[in-house]
């Protein structure tokens, strides 16, 4: 089922199509975005604690949570910038591609997918409504990136999940992120659930519904 969650958002689903109460959903669009007002915003003076106008002017850049910078970007207030590490330029994209395994995602954003792939649908739904603001770059470059990071390290995490010492674990656990973290977790369910079954634990039976003969027909 976990699997099955982080996969799925890589389809690129429409925006808001989370739980409501999901509290990774909404600890992922806590994440902070470079954004750029594209007009003078008034009472909005959290931006710029300096300025006794409270408000922004056109051009100011910023960073804010993602959840306002997607409201704001929707009614073209502001543009949206990719964040450094899912940039092309950036040094994270060679290391994921040379050893994905050991790069240290939780340090970057702990949500790293689930961000990933917010910033992918908002940049699908500018070109679908033609939304001129919007930098393009994330479009057809982030949803790849986190199929690679992804299809590399899951194959990772269930390894050290199934044979990894204790000892080993917890330098392991400091490089996953909260979404690889949970596989982690669940591998290691799993590998002791199966190790008590082998050792005795309860095992299959047979329903009763079947051990019942039928009658003989008179």
């Amino acid at each position: 089922r976990v699997v099955a969650k982080i996969v799925v958002k890589f389809s690129f689903l429409p925006l808001k199509m989370t739980s409501y109460y999901d509290i990774d959903d909404i600890l992922a669009e806590e994440e902070m975005v470079p954004a750029v007002f594209l007009q003078t915003a008034n009472e909005v003076g959290i931006f710029d604690c300096a300025d006794d106008t409270n408000k922004v002017e056109a051009g100011t850049h910023v960073e804010m949570p993602f959840w306002l910078a997607q409201e704001l970007y929707v009614r073209q207030a502001v543009s949206i910038k990719v964040p450094p590490y899912f940039d092309t330029k950036a040094k994270t994209r060679n290391e994921i591609g040379a050893d994905a395994a050991h790069v240290d995602l939780r340090s970057l954003c702990p949500y790293f997918y689930d961000f990933g792939c917010k910033i992918a649908r908002l940049s699908v739904l500018s070109h679908v409504q033609h939304l001129s603001c919007w930098n393009r770059i994330g479009e057809k470059t982030i949803g790849p990136l986190l199929l690679v990071a992804f299809r590399t390290r899951y194959r990772e995490v269930l390894i050290k999940a199934h044979t990894a010492a204790s000892i080993v674990a917890p330098k392991h656990l400091s490089l996953l992120t909260k979404e690889e973290t949970k596989l982690y977790e669940a591998g290691q369910s799993s590998t002791a659930a199966f190790k008590k079954w082998r050792m005795g634990g309860p095992r299959l039976q047979k329903a009763s519904v079947l051990g019942r003969k039928r009658k003989p027909v008179e």
